[in-house]
């Protein structure tokens, strides 16, 4: 029956055991299966990955290696558990490759570097776990692909400026939920778990199972292995304990700037349906008055016509005016008028 915590997290035998020639067996095999091409390394370079703090915030390992081609080019590999990542990358590549031309050194001497972040938190949104960048030149009217003329080895040779610029690999471990089938599969399953299968036959995996083994480890080496373990454990409860906290806190300010905009909403909305329903009462009211001043001045004016006609009646039968006066109230001035 296997141990539960048989096999060395990557990320400590990266730093601790694979810088050794005698295990480059087992990184070769996981940039192999990674890159798509054999990987041989020449040498482990001195890099960021060569702290052996514990609380190292880096842990990244320069790799100096061949492809099948036989060509020289520079692996980057990197794990980590910080949150601000991209802007580090790019600023690592740009290190590694001006760390490795001369002044004065013509530009194809310029090496080709592949970043590969191995990530054990959560970097953005994406669906996949692994994620592949690499520059190229496209067409802004043709959309074809540019290719750049070069020389190499006394040749006029097109290359791809994917084949000279740098590319990225991000790893997202967390986010790998199949069942391991293909090699990588197997690979992404032992950088989440930390397990191997018995049978397994990806490349780097069988060498690993011999050479990772935990329990092979002296007191010494198990002691500080532990410690490191500690020490991820507790930075990923101190993120996940701020992120919380940092979630009710946000949430708390979102409510009560909800509150405030929804307050400021509200009372324009109010005061724009009020001005609205005012402007509608108003008129309704309006007509009303003027329908009741309009009656009341219907009225007066039919009075005084009624009393015109009475006065002109009996002033035609000769009545004296001064009865027509008392009769009708018109003045004088207004019979003599009829």
């Amino acid at each position: 029956m296997e141990q539960k915590d048989k096999y060395i997290r990557f990320d400590w035998a990266i730093k601790r055991l694979l810088r050794n020639k005698a295990n480059f067996g087992v990184l070769e095999g996981f940039l192999t299966v990674l890159l798509g091409e054999d990987i041989h390394i020449l040498e482990i370079l001195e890099s960021e990955g060569n702290q052996q703090r514990e609380d190292d915030k880096f842990n990244r390992v320069d790799i100096k290696a061949r492809n099948s081609k036989d060509e020289i080019i520079l692996v980057e590999v990197q794990n980590t558990r910080e949150l601000y990542y991209l802007e580090r990358i790019l600023y690592g590549v740009a290190k590694t490759i001006t760390e490795h031309i001369d002044l004065g050194e013509i530009y194809s001497n310029v090496k080709k570097v592949y970043s590969i972040s191995i990530l054990y938190f959560d970097i953005g949104q994406g669906s996949d776990y692994l994620y592949h960048g690499q520059n190229t030149f496209l067409g802004v009217h043709t959309g074809d692909h540019l290719k750049v003329t070069t020389k190499e080895q006394g040749a006029i040779v097109r290359k791809l400026p994917a084949e000279i610029f740098p590319e990225y690999f991000l790893i997202r471990v967390n986010e790998f939920n199949k069942v391991a089938v293909t090699p990588l599969e197997e690979w992404i399953e032992y950088l989440k778990t930390g397990c191997i299968r018995p049978n397994t036959k990806a490349p780097g995996l069988e060498e690993a199972r011999k050479k990772l083994v935990y329990y092979n480890m002296d007191k010494a080496e198990k002691l500080a292995y532990d410690r490191h373990i500690d020490a991820v454990m507790i930075q990923n409860d101190v993120l996940s304990t701020a992120k919380l906290e940092g979630h009710e806190e946000g949430h708390q300010l979102g409510l009560e700037e909800g509150r405030q905009r929804g307050l400021e909403e509200g009372m324009k909305e109010g005061m724009k349906k009020g001005l609205e329903q005012g402007i509608e009462q108003g008129i309704e009211q309006g007509i009303e008055q003027g329908i009741e001043q309009g009656i009341e001045q219907g009225i007066e004016q039919g009075i005084v016509k009624e009393k015109t006609i009475t006065a002109r009646k009996l002033k035609s039968l000769n009545i004296p005016v001064d009865t027509i006066i008392q009769v009708t109230g018109l003045s004088l001035e207004e019979i003599e008028k009829l």
